[in-house]
């Protein structure tokens, strides 16, 4: 399985970003892909997922408003429209992807303890928010 995330960049705040993730080498039918974050010297949080079955959307509490994940079955990637963007944005953002959608949601929520691995993450990509 892999990831590969694109979009990020410097923007000043208030402004939007869009980032993409295009996944290959599913061995699932239904590949569930979510995007975390990891700002300088911050523990990696999670943003959003959106299940591959349903459709069904999970946000983090920190972004709903602000950020929309959503699928393109066409082009079969998973994007992140990120608006009114502000200095706290800052990170690097990854998507990663399971074949299994609640652990997936409890990476998201942060609530996961079990030490469940995801299936794949792809290597991230930078964006910078100035004030």
């Amino acid at each position: 399985l892999q990831l590969v995330e694109s979009g990020g960049g410097l923007v000043q705040a208030g402004q939007s970003l869009r980032l993409s993730c295009v996944a290959s080498g599913s061995p699932y039918d239904y590949l569930h892909i979510g995007w975390f974050r990891q700002a300088p010297g911050k523990e990696r949080e999670g943003i959003a997922c959106i299940n591959d079955e349903d459709g069904r959307i999970v946000y983090a509490e920190s972004v709903k408003g602000r950020f929309t994940i959503s699928k393109d079955n066409f082009k079969g990637s998973v994007s992140l429209q990120m608006d009114s963007l502000r200095p706290e944005d800052t990170g690097v953002y990854y998507c990663a992807a399971d074949g299994a959608w609640a652990p997936l949601v409890h990476h998201i929520l942060g609530e996961e303890n079990s030490g469940y691995r995801l299936d794949g993450w792809g290597r991230g990509t930078q964006v910078t928010v100035s004030s």
